[in-house]
């Protein structure tokens, strides 16, 4: 057992672990160490929080922990990077989860009943607003969960006066939270309850009515309601480092889907209310020209004779695992003199940084990496452009397409470069589901295949 003093101490030092640790990821050249500060303070935390004062049952708070390392290491092994989306969306659905059975927990247990006055009020609303906002981020992450999975359509569902709809359930909720204050005993058991399927019901259609090509956001954005609601249990649980380290995600989650939102020129106030997934109503343009493509000679030949390459990756790179031989042919490129650089849009991917991830695991130059804003204007003077497995980031309707249902949302502009190879499986369209014009440009040529199996051979014919 350790004494309230060092418990205190460890939970501060602990806390500014996970500071240095959201300050190490903010960059990839120190993101590992930032992982390790996250590691460091976790451990700090957890030991410190069992062994703490007034804590009893340490054989079976052991035993689960052993128990769930155990499931978590397994889980994260088999898992590839291209299902990492998934799993920290399901991830945030079990923080939202332990939020509302901490606040049943904390609303059964005896000293809460035995609050008077005002306390007795603050704990039942930190219950309350704890239940809420856990059950809210617990269906909402499922329904992500099963969008990024394919096992729900990433189309977004929208009807007449859905937001009437949510905010007369959300005026529900507040009635409720009246009437369960005004309960004696457990009797506001059964308000509790009806207000948990509520927040559950308005979860489900917050992320049903948002579209898959925004899914990267919806997940930073339940990132941050997973910290709010680990907050929110750390208040009805008297826990300081929870409070902190719930504040701290909520908030950076919350920061990091403002600058999504601002790169693809989304309403940040939409996405908590889910109002931009809904589509427009026009008729897109038709999509005109021809289709041509390449083949692994021709494209070889095309980058031998490029002075300047830019590459701009997508999720079917990650999905071919195809970052190896790309990072072959970049070596291969630059020893020939050539400038080869890669552009990564904010949302490349179904992830916040799921290119950069991919990159770093392959060893590609930090430096050579620039960000959407950082590429765009010098592509009018590129020679050759590769996009492998990128679809909805590189689409011109974004552009001048004002019923596209990514209308509005800044896209690298791939077909300013001289030419342009898509590498693809076939023309089937992206996760938001609309086609590409960006296909039928003069000067973009097709390479179908597997993105690993095409590099690999174009790298075979490069000298």
């Amino acid at each position: 057992m350790i004494s309230s003093e060092i418990q205190i101490a460890s939970y501060l030092f602990a806390s500014i672990l996970f500071i240095l640790s959201l300050g190490g990821l903010s960059s990839q050249e120190s993101a590992k160490r930032g992982v390790l500060y996250g590691i460091v303070g976790m451990i700090i935390a957890v030991v410190s929080t069992v062994l703490g004062e007034g804590v009893e049952g340490h054989v079976y708070i052991i035993a689960a922990i052993a128990i769930a390392s155990v499931i978590g290491i397994l889980v994260a092994r088999k898992v590839e990077m291209t299902a990492m989306p998934e799993l920290v969306a399901i991830l945030h659905s079990f923080v939202g989860l332990a939020a509302v059975l901490v606040g049943f927990g904390s609303y059964l247990d005896p000293t809460t009943q035995s609050l008077t006055g005002a306390d007795h009020s603050i704990h039942l609303v930190e219950i309350f607003i704890g239940v809420f906002i856990g059950a809210i981020t617990f269906t909402g992450s499922i329904v992500a969960w099963g969008k990024l999975q394919g096992s729900i359509r990433s189309k977004a569902l929208v009807y007449p006066g859905r937001h009437i709809v949510n905010i007369l359930l959300v005026i529900g909720c507040f009635v409720l939270c009246f009437i369960f204050l005004g309960q004696s005993g457990t009797e506001g058991l059964l308000h509790l309850g009806i207000m948990t399927a509520i927040a559950s019901f308005i979860g489900v259609m917050l992320v049903m009515a948002i579209g898959g090509a925004d899914m990267p956001v919806v997940v930073s954005m339940l990132n941050s309601y997973s910290g709010w609601a680990a907050a929110a249990a750390g208040f009805m649980l008297g826990n300081d480092l929870l409070i902190v380290t719930g504040a701290l995600v909520g908030s950076s989650g919350a920061i990091l889907s403002i600058i999504m939102c601002k790169a693809m020129n989304r309403s940040f106030l939409s996405v908590i209310f889910g109002g931009f997934g809904s589509t427009p109503q026009g008729k897109m343009k038709e999509v005109t020209g021809e289709v041509t493509s390449k083949n692994h000679d021709q494209v070889a030949s095309l980058l031998e004779s490029a002075k300047s390459v830019v590459i701009v990756p997508g999720y079917g790179m990650a999905v071919a695992k195809a970052q190896f031989p790309v990072h072959e042919m970049v070596n291969k490129l630059k020893k020939e003199g050539k400038e080869v650089r890669f552009g990564i849009h904010p949302v490349a991917g179904r992830l916040p940084g799921h290119m950069n991830v991919l990159l770093a695991e392959a060893n590609v130059p930090y430096d050579i990496v620039l960000e959407m804003d950082e590429i765009n204007d010098d592509l009018a003077d590129t020679d050759v452009v590769l996009v492998i497995g990128a679809n909805d980031i590189v689409n011109p309707g974004a552009i001048d397409d004002e019923n596209s249902p990514i209308y509005g949302m800044p896209v690298i502009r791939v077909w300013d470069a001289k030419d342009v190879i898509v590498m693809k499986r076939s023309m089937a369209t992206g996760y938001a589901g609309v086609q590409n014009p960006l296909f039928f440009k003069e000067n973009t040529s097709m390479l179908y295949g597997d993105a690993k199996d095409s590099v690999t051979k174009i790298n075979s014919s490069l000298n």
